[in-house]
Parts: structure tokens; C-alpha cells; sequence
């Protein structure tokens, strides 16, 4: 019997959605995963055990085989690049969008923009396809300060509903991608364990719909 071992990603609120999906196909943790300190938890299925990971981490995990699947959100996938795994199926959820942002009565922007964000490579491969020449400014939180004080000009970053940019004075500017939770998969498992890899995708696709 080959063993699928599945790494999700932490956070309450996209584990819980993990774990909710995971529950439509008959797959539940036989510990509480919050609560757990072991690094791999044993599951409902005995062929299927669960991992549990920080985002950035889960496609790193794939990609060299140590988990042979995973659930990762797209802004992760596009950050980490994405050759080294495939990814069958959009999850649903988790929805949200990249976006560049500005502020709201903002001057006229200098040639050489400064851009602050955490997703550096996306930030580079956008404006790079654009030929237009930026300095990137690595952030990993408040990004909206960045150019009320003129840190930088524009931001690149994760927007849900808009409510924290309008409260800062900020509005978006252009959509980058739209961003949900997908499934990756190992290269090799996908080769090496393909039925029952296959299986899983599938009982996976038909829960999401």
C-alpha cells in the first residue's frame, strides 16, 4: 500500500478550510492538529498522513519529496516558482488577489519607482514584463505605511475586500493575479504512487465543486 503523505498549510482560519475539505472526503486527523507537537499526524485513511507547515514552506516540502502533495495559496506558489511540482486543481477557497496599490492623491511618481512588498519575485516579474525599471523593498508587514511615509511609492500585496487600503488612504491600482488554495503534487509521486495520487485528486476535485 503506497502512503500519500499530504502537507497542509498552517493559519486558523485556511486550516480549518483544509480540514473541512479534507472531512467531505472521509479524511480526519485522529489527534487535534492545533494541539499536536508530532510533525506528521496519522489520519482517518491509514494510506493518507498529514503534515503540517508554514505557507512558505509547503511547496518546498513538495518539491523534494518529503510530502508527496500539498495545499498551498497561489501568492506562495508564484513567490516560491512553480517548476518543481504540478498543480491539478484549484481548491476554492482561500480567495483573494495581488494587487498593486498606490496612494489615493498621490504626486506625479518619479521614472525609478520604489515598491515595497513581500512577494519580491512577483513584484520583479511584473514590472520586468512591463520594462520598467523599479527598486524593490522587502516588507513582511503594515505595507500600507510604506507610502504614506514615503518609503516607497507603490506596494505590491495580498487584497481582500479593500477596506484596510481605503483606510489608509490607498486604492488599487492594477490586479496582478487572483490568488485561491491548490493542490500541488511531486513530480516523481505523481509518477511513482500515480493511482492512488490520481484518486485522491479526484475524490478532492469532486468535493470542491
Amino acid at each position: 500500500m503506497s502512503i500519500i503523505t499530504l502537507a497542509l498549510t498552517k493559519g486558523d482560519r485556511v486550516l480549518q478550510q483544509e480540514l473541512d475539505l479534507l472531512a467531505k472526503i472521509d479524511i480526519r486527523p485522529l489527534e487535534d492538529i492545533r494541539q499536536s507537537r508530532k510533525l506528521v499526524i496519522e489520519t482517518s485513511r491509514d494510506d493518507v498522513r498529514l503534515m503540517l507547515l508554514r505557507s512558505s514552506d509547503v511547496a518546498t516540502y513538495v518539491e523534494h519529496g518529503v510530502a508527496d502533495m500539498g495545499m498551498s495559496g497561489k501568492d506562495v506558489l508564484l513567490e516560491h516558482g512553480e517548476e518543481g511540482y504540478y498543480q491539478p486543481l484549484d481548491l476554492g477557497f482561500g480567495k483573494c488577489a495581488i494587487w498593486v496599490a498606490g496612494l489615493a492623491d498621490e504626486s506625479e511618481l518619479p521614472r525609478r519607482l520604489k515598491v515595497a512588498t513581500k512577494f519580491v519575485n512577483v513584484a520583479k516579474r511584473y514590472y520586468a514584463d512591463r520594462g520598467q525599471q523599479v527598486d524593490i523593498i522587502r516588507l513582511y508587514g503594515a505595507m500600507e505605511l510604506a507610502p504614506i511615509t514615503g518609503l516607497a511609492d507603490r506596494i505590491v500585496d495580498i487584497v481582500e475586500t479593500g477596506n484596510t487600503l481605503k483606510a489608509n488612504g490607498l486604492v488599487k491600482v492594477d490586479k496582478i493575479c487572483d490568488i485561491s488554495m491548490r493542490l500541488i503534487v511531486n513530480k516523481i509521486a505523481m509518477k511513482m504512487k500515480h493511482e492512488p495520487v490520481q484518486r485522491l485528486i479526484a475524490s478532492l476535485s469532486e468535493a470542491t465543486l
